[in-house]
């Protein structure tokens, strides 16, 4: 018999957390629920889950000062903000510390529990031995497990969606890698606006890439997108 998944979820307001609690439940998750940010800290160093869901307005202790002392603890956790903070500043905190996703609500609760599975696919990708746990890329190595690409003396940290991307390009080889593909695992969707957040992830690939001119991350218009490395 499979061990169930097991979901932090930290949320104060009582008739949603229910909701919520019922309805991971409902979908063969364990969830333990805490109603502020101290209890859900002091329910994290005692026990292991395999993901955290974090409201961000909370007594005790705040979403995001919660997030750092998990990330402290483990760096890996994937997490994710439900919140209705909807600023752009506190969005772009939230991915700063660490998360996987930042949903905001109202929110559709069968399309979160499409994006739990999703995150917890990739990272269990990630510990599979099957699959290459470091890339050569030019002059550069890569390492997903760790999100670290470094040339040299550089060493760059990347977040968790620039990685996820990386790993697949560099997993697709000289294949194309369809932006419908990489939308859909990473993002969970493949709507205008996730399409416009990939492109800007390419972008900083492209710069944490460019000391190396054989490197090339080709679009291939319509399709996706190819890594490739040039002949010199």
């Amino acid at each position: 018999m499979e061990t169930a998944i097991k979901i932090l979820l930290v949320e104060d307001e009582a008739n949603f957390a229910a909701v919520m609690k019922s309805y991971l439940e409902l979908s063969d998750f364990a969830v333990d629920h805490c109603e502020d940010g101290q209890k859900g800290y002091d329910h994290f160093v005692k026990n292991e889950y395999d993901l955290c869901l974090l409201d961000v307005m909370m007594p005790e202790m705040d979403g995001f000062t919660l997030a750092k002392k998990i990330k402290k603890l483990n760096p890996s956790i994937p997490l994710i903000f439900l919140t209705a903070k909807t600023l752009k500043a506190d969005i772009i905190q939230g991915y700063k510390i660490g998360a996987d996703d930042y949903i905001t609500k109202p929110f559709d609760s069968e399309l979160l529990i499409y994006k739990i599975k999703a995150i917890l696919n990739r990272n269990q990708g990630d510990e599979n031995e099957d699959i290459k746990d470091e890339f050569e890329i030019g002059s550069y190595k890569f390492v997903p497990r760790l999100r670290t690409l470094t040339s040299g003396a550089d060493e760059y940290k990347l977040s968790p969606k620039e990685s996820d991307l990386l790993k697949l390009l560099c997993e697709s080889g000289e294949e194309v890698l369809p932006r419908t593909k990489a939308l859909k695992i990473i993002w969970g969707d493949d709507n205008f606006y996730t399409t416009r957040s990939m492109d800007v992830y390419i972008t900083k690939l492209r710069k944490y890439l460019k000391k190396d001119s054989t490197i090339k991350i080709e679009n291939i218009h319509g399709s996706g997108f190819r890594l490739l490395i040039l002949n010199q």
